[in-house]
């Protein structure tokens, strides 16, 4: 992939990370429901993903558009999309990089509450590596564009694009410089729940391998 137009890329040695909890979806597969605000093992799922993502990053957000006071309680800043009807990751991603005070941020969805503990180290390092402008998860032959770490400086160039009339989160990876980073080893971590039997699923279960048969579905 090539280097977006007028994009500097730096070290990322000592750069600080923003985790942004992607919960901005209209949770259709689920019946319409606020994912995140689903219960698993009797806590929010978004409670799950903020608990292994926090000690991984400096300062955290979370995206939402509905129930904006249930999601405060978590106690981080909640940003809503600045674009309406609901226009998926990449809107809510616009937002985190204009929140963030970090030159990186890591985004990871909410309905993935067994992600890894080492995602933003592994994919800091293969930014850093690759002098990359995005480093995406990648499990086998399968990336998984909703956990990613990116520089804060792109977000000119998404609002470009998002203006535009852009919504698709690969297209727009195609314009930058963008890294994979395997994590193969750590598959499981990101599948995520869709639906009330996944949900229902990994509540019987209670650990990571109730979430074994949800399928990786990338979007809000």
């Amino acid at each position: 992939m090539t280097l977006a137009t007028g994009m500097q890329v730096g070290s990322t040695t000592s750069a600080g990370v923003t985790g942004l909890v992607l919960a901005g979806g209209l949770g259709r597969r689920m019946g319409g429901v606020d994912k995140g605000l689903q219960l698993l093992a009797g806590r929010p799922m978004v409670a799950h993903a903020i608990e292994r993502l926090r000690p991984q990053v400096d300062a955290l957000l979370i995206n939402a558009n509905q129930n904006l006071g249930h999601y405060a309680v978590f106690g981080h800043p909640v940003v809503p999309d600045s674009i309406e009807g609901f226009a998926g990751p990449l809107a809510g991603l616009e937002r985190g990089l204009a929140t963030a005070e970090t030159p990186l941020v890591a985004t990871v969805p909410c309905d993935s509450p067994f992600l890894p503990l080492d995602l933003v180290e592994r994919l800091r390092n293969g930014l850093s590596a690759a002098s990359a402008d995005l480093a995406v998860a990648r499990t086998g032959t399968q990336p998984h564009p909703v956990f990613c770490l990116c520089r804060r400086d792109l977000h000119s160039h998404l609002v470009a694009y998002l203006a535009g009339g852009g919504r698709k989160i690969d297209h727009w990876y195609a314009t930058l410089a963008v890294v994979e980073v395997d994590f193969s080893d750590e598959a499981a971590a990101f599948d995520n729940i869709n639906t009330l039997v996944e949900l229902q699923s990994a509540a019987a279960v209670g650990t990571a391998d109730g979430a074994r048969g949800a399928s990786s579905r990338e979007g809000r």
